[in-house]
């Protein structure tokens, strides 16, 4: 975080913002934020990995109009650095109370960042709090999982997941056992809308690289339960979301960086001499399902 962390921040809010082609979501995204919270200071990091559909240029014209409680800082960068490297650049510029990890595809009712603040400051022994996402058409898009475990990934190669779909045993790393409708603490909710408080990013720290795309808010989330802080889902406020449009737009490679990634949390987190049968019997079954895939895709989608 900015180094002068040690001082009052200037602002309540940091917005940490990755952006890559998303002229389309981005600007109802940050035309929502400022009645999010009426009167709140907004600081707000947009992180651009090289867009080639005019995002940039559509944010600096909102900018020359927008609210005065909004300062915006934009970062251009000269390439795709990934997702996970733009949010630490984002981070590394935040002073302020509160931090939002947001994606640009979501949009914010009104006083939405001031109810979770609220939920925040009466709950000291909450460090992160998200809503319910919804979708387009208004229905509730599960966004909470458990971590994943070794044999999470078994039950869904064997399709007992499937077969099973609200069991806790067979489905419970998406939780399938969850309406997410009621009030709870959980392991992960999805990084499109995370809001920490200021010293839980402070402990906790920037997010690991070695995760580019997926699974570094898992890791981070993880980190956040081994700091002994809690992870709050609030349904009683909602957050449209529009589930990624630019990693579907590219999904192929999207898939293989994906399951990359979720090999790398296995050795990362079990890396006792015990668990290196298990950590590469699964890691296998990943690769090759991850690359089934790839091909499915490269051949039978839809163009």
């Amino acid at each position: 975080m900015n180094s002068s962390s040690s001082n009052k921040p200037n602002y309540d809010y940091a917005v940490i913002l990755v952006t890559y082609n998303s002229r389309d979501e981005v600007l109802t995204c940050l035309q929502s934020l400022p009645d999010a919270d009426p009167g709140a200071r907004f600081q707000i990091i947009i992180v651009d990995n090289h867009s080639a559909d005019g995002t940039v240029p559509a944010i600096r014209h909102w900018a020359e109009t927008s609210p005065d409680n909004l300062s915006i800082d934009l970062i251009e960068n000269a390439r795709n650095w990934g997702f996970t490297h733009a949010v630490n650049q984002g981070l590394a510029r935040a002073d302020a109370q509160w931090i939002l990890f947001l994606n640009p595809d979501t949009q914010l009712p009104e006083n939405a960042l001031r109810r979770l603040r609220e939920v925040l400051q009466q709950r000291p022994d909450i460090g992160v709090i998200a809503p319910q996402l919804r979708n387009p058409d208004g229905s509730v898009q599960p966004s909470c999982r458990r971590f994943v475990r070794h044999r999470d990934v078994w039950f869904h190669f064997t399709g007992l997941a499937m077969w099973f779909p609200r069991s806790r045993r067979f489905n419970g790393w998406k939780m399938g056992d969850f309406d997410h409708r009621s009030p709870r603490e959980v392991d992960q909710p999805q990084g499109a809308f995370l809001l920490a408080r200021r010293d839980v990013v402070q402990s906790v720290g920037e997010w690991d690289e070695r995760f580019p795309m997926f699974f570094s808010d898992v890791d981070w989330c993880r980190r956040v339960k081994q700091a002994g802080y809690r992870i709050w889902f609030e349904p009683s406020v909602q957050v449209f979301h529009h589930k990624g449009r630019s990693v579907f737009a590219n999904r192929p490679p999207m898939i293989l960086t994906s399951h990359r990634s979720f090999v790398r949390y296995f050795w990362k987190y079990y890396p006792q001499p015990r668990y290196f049968l298990l950590n590469a019997a699964t890691s296998l079954l990943l690769w090759i399902t991850g690359w089934l895939r790839y091909v499915f895709h490269r051949l039978f989608r839809r163009r």
